[in-house]
């Protein structure tokens, strides 16, 4: 059944980013202020709000494992963040990218720059941590109350721009800004279709995870006997 829903969204997901591609470069016009550079929104924002969702997941699958200690509820934890934490990536190198053309600058010390480069190494930590600790139980209770401390970061990356003054813009779907109907459009399947890699990659990193637990179960059995 997950494989099926794996190649279903694959496909989907394949299908819109195919969609989407071809309108940004090939059918939708350069932005008057910013010129042709100002498509790369359509990556950069999309990447920064699967990273986001990950992140909520996570705390809830992090929560979960520490009411029922169900190793499951780790194994999702770590997937997700593993993805997340490339698509944030992609956010910052993307917003980098971006701020080099515009600003004048491949970096600033911005509060929504800043917080979104903490959460990234909060999370880069998570995942370090886990390497450190052996044992299974172990490792998914200190990693899941790590994780809820990461979390905070989140709220932070999200209202920056709201709570004080930035270098970076307001943003558009929230600002009070607007835009043209068929970017906007353009700007939501996008979304749609990074959400739903995002799910894929995720689904995929799982069984991989799932299948390194069996293999350690079995080394862990055959050194008991």
């Amino acid at each position: 059944m997950r494989e099926k829903l794996i190649y279903i969204l694959g496909a989907v997901a394949a299908i819109l980013l195919a969609r989407n591609l071809y309108s940004i470069f090939m059918v939708l016009p350069d932005e008057a202020s910013q010129g042709m550079i100002y498509r790369i929104i359509f990556f950069h924002v999309p990447a920064a709000i699967t990273a986001m969702l990950g992140a909520g997941v996570t705390l809830i699958t992090s929560v979960l494992y520490l009411l029922t200690k169900n190793l499951k509820y780790d194994a999702i934890s770590v997937a997700v963040t593993e993805v997340g934490l490339a698509f944030l990536a992609a956010n910052l190198i993307t917003g980098s990218i971006w701020g080099r053309i515009i600003w004048g600058i491949w970096w600033t010390w911005d509060a929504r720059l800043t917080s979104a480069l903490v959460c990234w190494l909060l999370y880069a930590g998570y995942l370090m941590l886990r390497h450190a600790i052996e044992e299974p139980t172990d490792r998914a209770r200190i990693s899941a109350v790590f994780n809820l401390f990461a979390f905070v970061d989140v709220p932070i990356v999200i209202f920056s721009i709201k709570w004080w003054r930035t270098q970076h813009p307001q943003p558009v779907f929230w600002g009070g800004g607007s835009i043209d109907p068929a970017m906007y459009l353009t700007a939501v399947l996008n979304l749609v279709a990074l959400v739903l890699l995002g799910v894929v990659l995720s689904l995929i990193r799982l069984r991989q995870e799932e299948v390194q637990r069996e293999i350690d179960s079995i080394r862990r059995y055959a050194h008991a006997v």
